[in-house]
This record gives C-alpha cells, sequence and structure tokens, in this order.
C-alpha cells in the first residue's frame, strides 16, 4: 500500500509541476507585447516537448544513472523528475523574449535538458560521479532547487543577454524606456498557475506521503511555501505604494515568486515563521533589483533574473540561517553551481549563435517576431504597437 500511495502521490505532484508550463506562457505572453505573444506561447510549447524528449533519452540518466525505485513505481519517479527540467529552460527564455528566434533556442533547450541541467543534477541530488571531489555538492540543502533549478536556469540566462544584448529601444542615451505589459491578466493567471504547481514543485520533493511523518512533512512543506509567496507579494506591494503611492501588480505578483523561490532550498527544514522573513526578504529583493538590473542596462522583460537569479541565492543561503545546515556548505554549492552554469550556458549559447543566430534583424524586432516565426499573430485586430 505505501508502494501505491507514494507512487500515486508522485504522478499528482507530477500534474501539479507540469501546471507550471502555462503558469510560465501565460505570464510570459501577459508580459511581451502584443506583436510577440504567440513567440512566447510557441517557446513554452517546445521548451516543454523539446526538454522533457531529451531528458528521456539521456537526461535523466546522466543525472541518476538507470531507472529504478524500490518505494514507488520508477516510472513514476521518471515523470516527477521529468516536469522540472524545463523549467530551467523557461527562466531562460522568458528573459530574452522579443528578440530571440526560435530555432537557436530549440538547440539550447537541446543542450539545457540532455546535458547541462542533468549534470547540475548529478552533483546535487544524483548519482554523483565527482563524489570526494571539489564538485561534490551533495552535502548542500537544496529541497527542490532554489540553486539546482532556479540558478541554474538565471544563470544560463545572464550568460544568453551577455551575448544577445538588449532589446531595440529599451535603453537610449542612458535613460530606460519603459516597455509595458501587454495583458494583464494573463500576466495574473500565469503567477497563479506558477504558484499552485509550486506545491507540487517543492511538496513533492519530500518524496514520499505514506506514513504520518512523510505527510506531516509535505504539509509543513507546502504549508511554508505559501507562506513566502504571501510574505513575498505583501512586502511589494506595501513597497510599491510606499515609494510611488500605487499599487503594481507586475512587481507585486513578482514578489511572490520571488517569495516561492526563496523557500524552495529549505521549505522542509524551516520552522512555520521563517517563511514569513524568508519570503518577506525575497520580495523585498525582487523590487529593488528589477531596479539594479535595469540600471545595469540588463534587459530582462520578465525579471527572471531578480526572482529566480538573486533568490535562489537568497533561499540557499536562507537555510543555513534558519537551521541547522552548514553556511559553507551551501556557499559552496551556490558558487559551484554559479560557475559550471555560467560558463557552460555562456560557451554553448556563443557555439550556437555563431550558426544559428539568437537575434532577430532589426527589422523582424520592429515588426514582431509572430508572423515570421510562426505565422500567426496571437491578436490578428489589434494594431501593432511599435
Amino acid at each position: 500500500m505505501n508502494y501505491v500511495v507514494d507512487t500515486l502521490f508522485a504522478l499528482f505532484s507530477f500534474v501539479l509541476i507540469i501546471m507550471m508550463v502555462p503558469g510560465f506562457a501565460m505570464l510570459e505572453a501577459g508580459l511581451v507585447r502584443t506583436k510577440n505573444v504567440t513567440a512566447v506561447l510557441t517557446t513554452n510549447t517546445m521548451i516543454y516537448l523539446v526538454a522533457s524528449m531529451m531528458f528521456l533519452l539521456s537526461g535523466y540518466h546522466i543525472a541518476f544513472g538507470a531507472f529504478g525505485s524500490d518505494s514507488m513505481s520508477a516510472w513514476a519517479v521518471f515523470l516527477f523528475q521529468m516536469a522540472f527540467v524545463g523549467k530551467t529552460v523557461n527562466i531562460m527564455s522568458g528573459g530574452v523574449s522579443e528578440r530571440t528566434r526560435l530555432i537557436p533556442l530549440i538547440f539550447f533547450t537541446i543542450a539545457m535538458g540532455g546535458f547541462i541541467y542533468p549534470f547540475i543534477v548529478n552533483i546535487t541530488w544524483g548519482s554523483n560521479v565527482f563524489s570526494g571531489t571539489f564538485l561534490d555538492i551533495s552535502s548542500m540543502h537544496d529541497l527542490a532547487g532554489s540553486t539546482v533549478i532556479h540558478s541554474t536556469g538565471a544563470w544560463a540566462l545572464l550568460a544568453a543577454i551577455m551575448i544577445i544584448g538588449p532589446r531595440k529601444g529599451r535603453y537610449k542615451n542612458g535613460k530606460i524606456r519603459v516597455i509595458p505589459a501587454s495583458n494583464i491578466p494573463l500576466v495574473t493567471l500565469g503567477a497563479f498557475l506558477l504558484w499552485i504547481g509550486w506545491f507540487g514543485f517543492n511538496g513533492g520533493s519530500v518524496g514520499a506521503i505514506s506514513s504520518k511523518e512523510n505527510a506531516d512533512a509535505v504539509a509543513l512543506t507546502i504549508m511554508n511555501t505559501n507562506t513566502a509567496g504571501l510574505a513575498g507579494g505583501i512586502m511589494v506591494m506595501l513597497l510599491s505604494y510606499i515609494m510611488y503611492k500605487k499599487f503594481d501588480i507586475t512587481m507585486i505578483l513578482n514578489g511572490a515568486l520571488g517569495g516561492l523561490v526563496a523557500i524552495t532550498a529549505g521549505a522542509d527544514v524551516v520552522g512555520i515563521y521563517a517563511p514569513i522573513i524568508i519570503g518577506g526578504i525575497g520580495g523585498i529583493l525582487v523590487f529593488y533589483f528589477v531596479m539594479f538590473f535595469d540600471k545595469l542596462q540588463i534587459d530582462d522583460p520578465v525579471g527572471a533574473l531578480s526572482v529566480h537569479l538573486v533568490n535562489g541565492i537568497w533561499g540557499t543561503i536562507a537555510v543555513a540561517l534558519f537551521s541547522d545546515y552548514s553556511l559553507l556548505a551551501q556557499l559552496k554549492g551556490i558558487v559551484v553551481v554559479a560557475i559550471l552554469s555560467f560558463s557552460i550556458s555562456y560557451v554553448v549559447i556563443y557555439i550556437i549563435n555563431k550558426f544559428s543566430p539568437f537575434r532577430a534583424d532589426e527589422e523582424l524586432e520592429v515588426e514582431g517576431l509572430d508572423s515570421e516565426e510562426c505565422g500567426i499573430e496571437a491578436y490578428p485586430e489589434f494594431k501593432k504597437s511599435f
């Protein structure tokens, strides 16, 4: 019976995590301009298709070795782990929206799903072929991937932005040109789909639910996950009003997502009040780092660096601050993943960019990617805004 219950739990968690696919798609589609919406939706669909297939063909074996499990169905274990892989590319693709072509993104998705992410998993959660070496960071506690998933995808995004550059007209004469979101309802829907998916993301990572102890651990993990999201959203709501006398829904939602990223590393090992602090600080970090990256002219349309990179780092450190895990082990994990994820991604993106340029040409970027890349416009009856 335990085998059956834990298998069902893993499959249910898998379904919740897969809800994050439309979550990313709706969030990004709402934050970009109407002329690029179909391209964003197509990209998110492609990521799920290609990254998942690559994880089946090679990624799982690199990360964990052979299929197998004594506590539940091996196929449920695979599906649960497969659900994570696309998130690393979702983070990267969202941050380079509105100026990147689909074909080079496909090539990068193959690399990320088939090797880069599985390699990071191998040295943290997986079979650990580098056991006993500097690359062995399995002592880092990272329940569901503040570093392993969120930072990995965000370091790849930073590498991509450095190679591809900002959107046309985003920065001019040292000034920041605001490019407003096209569909706030979609942004809100996407953020809450992600929030719901996070309960499977973090709760499922406990690994089992068939005993009283495990059931309590899952419930605590989900409760802490939700609390951190609440705290992150509340902090940004307050900051937004204090500074601008406005309630910016896109920033509030990103603050909540920042809180969710921050608690992802330690939701299972902290008490019920620590997530208020962890998530609240996560929201504050999002609020200020969005402005910080803009000042550096690092163009990130969806705020992915602030949400996933900054809070991936903060959440991993917070584990040591609010539980008994070693701060040195947490910091080592952050540094090793940063070096590997950024350097490997930079090299891969640089090589791909040489034979299949990521950047759309200037005319296509002005016209919008939908018609040329996809042949379908999301809002054909609307007049385009350049």
